[in-house]
């Protein structure tokens, strides 16, 4: 395994990893855990009776296209309840659990904490459409723990975050190009849907219809991990670019990793031409480190968004950054943004309990412990079986390809075979272990998994692999 400055490298069936804390070791004891033989018959016929009724009532039977199980074929399941590390579906399966509700669930789901402060904060109503003192709360947090938030303004998606950021951008630099990153996905904003990941990716859709030519003129894209596409674009376009926009770890197009120096890099470069670097920690916020990627990797953009994790899985999104940016922000500046249930109390109250818990000691120790015991495994499984794979992890975020690798941008992710991550995810499944419906999909760890899971899903892995 190669690591500098604690950042890893994407190699083939090799671990990305993170060079954990001087005195802290990672390992679990992995001592040979079998997969159940005498669990119960596996049956998806609630679930296809009720998606095939959904197909009549919703686009596609779903609310988020890669729900629907397009890339992976087979039955997409319906959740009936979630705890801790675990899901359970309509036909009584249980599953472990490694999408979190796409990330939210960081200290598990349905926690005890969490909902017993829900239930206090109803009894006060759901939402006020009026400033309450939970926004104070969760905003001191939030600028208390990522370097680069000295204001923020909470809101009720990702998607809504990086379209409030995007227009604050160029109001304040009073330019209008931005460079966005093929494979990553900032919400589904005209003016983002162009070579994005996420669901766009895992559909094979190209551009979305329905976005007019002068929504994205102004959107530049360039190969994720290539500093020389950035400066030629600055070059080209010089005076003209208000932004880049990046995820600082991909996950929206699999799990990347930022090359040594990539994000130093871009960092420079937008300071030289008095562009402004935008962080997308929808996903890292939180769970790469209590302040973000740019608390793990040491560089500190000009504004950065967030959602997911600072809403306790409850509906939230955020963007923030340097106090003279933010104060463009209506109504202390002329940029208009407004949310009917924007700082509502039961997000707020979700958050800040969420947070509450990831600033107890070993949160991220732990996070990075079974993670890099979970992708490990599953790499090692992939070598000892015959497939290649490639894949990695920081702290509590995860992903694995089905190629030779190195992944270092959206590129070289479509070369993986999906086919074959169709299989295994269906045959992972059956035994019990939920992934996201995707290859172009990130995977994610909680302080609820135990070592008992990540057994399970490694001897799971290998029994699927050999099969395939």
């Amino acid at each position: 395994m190669a690591a500098v400055n604690g950042v890893g490298i994407s190699w083939p069936t090799k671990l990305t990893k993170t060079t954990p804390k001087r005195g802290f070791s990672p390992s679990i004891r992995m001592t040979a855990a079998s997969v159940d033989e005498n669990k119960k018959t596996f049956t998806l016929q609630k679930s296809q009776e009720a998606f095939t009724k959904a197909k009549e009532l919703m686009p596609g039977g779903v609310n988020s296209p890669v729900r629907a199980f397009k890339s992976v074929g087979g039955q997409p399941i319906i959740i009936d309840s979630v705890k801790g590390s675990h899901m359970r579906d309509i036909d009584g399966n249980e599953y472990i659990d490694y999408v979190g509700s796409w990330g939210p669930a960081i200290i598990g789901h349905a926690d005890d904490e969490v909902l017993a402060a829900l239930a206090e904060t109803m009894k006060k109503g759901t939402s006020f459409g009026a400033p309450c003192l939970l926004e104070n709360t969760l905003a001191e947090m939030v600028i208390s723990a990522v370097p680069s938030i000295e204001m923020v303004r909470f809101v009720n998606s990702g998607t809504e975050a990086c379209m409030g950021v995007l227009r604050l951008a160029r109001a304040f630099t009073g330019r209008n190009k931005i460079i966005k990153f093929e494979g990553c996905y900032h919400g589904h904003a005209d003016a983002f849907l162009v070579k994005a990941g996420s669901g766009v990716a895992t559909l094979g859709l190209p551009d979305s219809p329905g976005v007019p030519k002068a929504a994205t003129i102004d959107t530049l894209t360039a190969p994720y991990n290539d500093i020389s596409a950035i400066e030629s674009l600055f070059k080209e376009h010089k005076g003209e670019i208000a932004a880049v926009i990046l995820e600082p770890v991909v996950g929206n197009a699999g799990y990347i990793q930022p090359n040594l120096d990539f994000l130093a890099a871009i960092r420079k470069i937008t300071k030289e031409n008095d562009a402004l670097l935008i962080f997308d920690e929808v996903m890292t916020g939180f769970r790469l480190a209590y302040g973000g990627a740019q608390e793990y990797f040491g560089i500190t953009p000009d504004l950065t968004t967030l959602g997911k994790i600072i809403g306790g899985g409850l509906p939230v999104g955020a963007y923030g950054g340097r106090r003279d940016i933010m104060e463009m922000v209506a109504p202390a500046g002329p940029m208009y943004q407004a949310g009917t249930l924007s700082g509502n109390p039961l997000a707020m109250t979700a958050g800040i309990h969420t947070l509450k818990r990831l600033q107890k000691p070993g949160t991220y120790e732990y996070l990075d412990k079974i993670t890099g015991e979970l992708t490990q495994g599953i790499l090692d499984a992939g070598k000892k079986t015959g497939h290649a794979m490639c894949g990695g992890y920081i702290r509590g975020m995860f992903g694995f390809f089905f190629a030779e690798g190195p992944v270092n941008n959206f590129s070289d992710a479509k070369k993986s075979d999906t086919e074959k991550f169709g299989r295994f995810y269906r045959g992972m499944l059956e035994e019990g272990v939920y992934f996201a419906p995707s290859q172009f999909e990130a995977g994610f760890t909680s302080l609820a998994h135990n070592p008992e899971d990540i057994q399970r899903t490694v001897a799971a892995a290998e029994k699927v692999l050999k099969q395939i």
